[in-house]
């Protein structure tokens, strides 16, 4: 141990003339622990939420989508081939796009996505149903399945015999300005089912057979995008693969890239707490500077004495600089400790319970070691800082 590190150590456990320097001192270290174990512990709460949205958005996203560069759909008999991929487990062909629907005097947008037979039987969605059940078609009379956001905005329920209307403007024909509602196509079906994933799906997002919205859009045979699953482990591979062999006419999307607005707005809103807690504990950590100066004025008899010895006024900083980061670096460490705790206790035993009605009981929670890793450097930089400020002024 030099000697700069071990005179701050003594200073740091040995007890002050003033013990208005200890109270001080002492409210540094529980400051710096408390702000530590509070970053550690809402970032935690933050991945747990992160993960449930995660988890929802990945259980009904394909592994990979494929869909044209330019317009809006394309041929998928030019995409044959991918049937023969050994990597590729289940082949779906969706048309979609935003059209208007109409339900007993209500109205509203909404993305309709049309599916074929693969799609409806392999589709994650059944697992989301809150009312009625998974149903696109009995016999030859079609159904859709609403998200619940959209189904209450319309009053939308499978226990109503009523259908719905869904509209969209005729390609083939011309507009009408003396009769525009000649112009519309529409199909009508009943609802069979309610699903729920998340506030922006449910709210926007009905699920009808493809052959409905061939007949609404006009296109016999043309499909919007193939959404493909693939072997566990290898939707990486493959759609590296898929991007090299279709070139620039298609765009191969994996889930990151289906979901990137969703995906980079977490990372944001997650950076946006950490730099708001980070600043709480700069508030916090002025205790140390004041812990520091008051010690600064103390010691004036223990400089001089240093000095006349032959200590040298970088010695001297370095003795106040490292005594001030010991108190912000046994806060950090008590708090990391206190933080993981509270953490493995919730995770373990739920101690703090969701209010209302959740997809969750308890407050989810999920550690990560780079977020201690980052915790760690911004707090002890932090206390670096804080402690550098006094210890050039001796």
């Amino acid at each position: 141990m030099n000697l700069p590190l071990r005179i701050a150590v003594r200073y740091l456990f040995a007890r002050k003339s003033y013990n208005v320097i200890n109270l001080i001192s002492g409210i540094g270290v529980a400051g710096m622990a408390l702000g530590t174990a509070a970053l550690v512990v809402i970032l935690s709460v933050f991945n747990g939420f992160n993960r449930i949205v995660s988890d929802s958005i990945s259980d009904v996203t394909p592994d990979i989508v494929v869909r044209p560069a330019s317009g809006k759909v394309f041929e998928p008999d030019s995409l044959a081939f991918l049937t023969e991929d050994d990597d590729i487990l289940v082949l779906s062909s969706t048309l979609e796009d935003q059209v208007f629907v109409s339900y007993e005097g209500r109205q509203s947008l909404a993305r309709v996505k049309g599916i074929d037979l693969v799609g409806e039987e392999e589709s994650a969605f059944r697992d989301h149903v809150v009312n009625g059940e998974w149903l696109l078609r009995r016999g030859d009379v079609p159904y859709a399945v609403a998200g619940v956001g959209l189904a209450q905005s319309l009053g939308l329920s499978p226990r109503f015999l009523t259908p719905m209307e869904i509209f969209y403007p005729s390609r083939t024909l011309a507009p009408s300005l003396a009769n525009p509602s000649a112009t519309l196509r529409k199909v009508s079906l009943r609802t069979g089912g309610v699903f729920s994933v998340n506030a922006e799906v449910d709210a926007k997002l009905l699920i009808v057979p493809i052959q409905c919205m061939r007949d609404l859009l006009e296109y016999p045979t043309e499909v919007s995008a193939l959404e493909i699953w693939t072997v566990p482990g290898m939707s990486a591979e493959v759609c590296e693969r898929l991007s090299g062999q279709l070139g620039a006419d298609y765009k191969v999307l994996d889930r990151y890239r289906q979901n990137e607005s969703v995906f980079k707005m977490m990372r944001y809103e997650k950076l946006a707490i950490f730099l708001i807690l980070i600043f709480v504990v700069v508030i916090i950590a002025f205790n140390i500077y004041s812990s520091l100066k008051m010690l600064v004025i103390e010691k004036q008899g223990d400089i001089g004495t240093l000095r006349s010895l032959g200590a040298s006024e970088g010695m001297l900083q370095r003795v106040f600089l490292l005594e001030g980061w010991l108190v912000s670096l046994l806060g950090m460490l008590i708090g990391l400790l206190v933080g993981v705790l509270l953490v493995w206790l919730q995770d373990r035993f739920g101690l703090v319970p969701m209010p209302g009605n959740f997809l969750v009981e308890n407050y989810p929670v999920v550690l990560k070691g780079l977020d201690l890793v980052f915790i760690a450097s911004g707090v002890a930089l932090v206390g670096w800082i804080m402690a550098l400020i006094p210890s050039r002024k001796l």
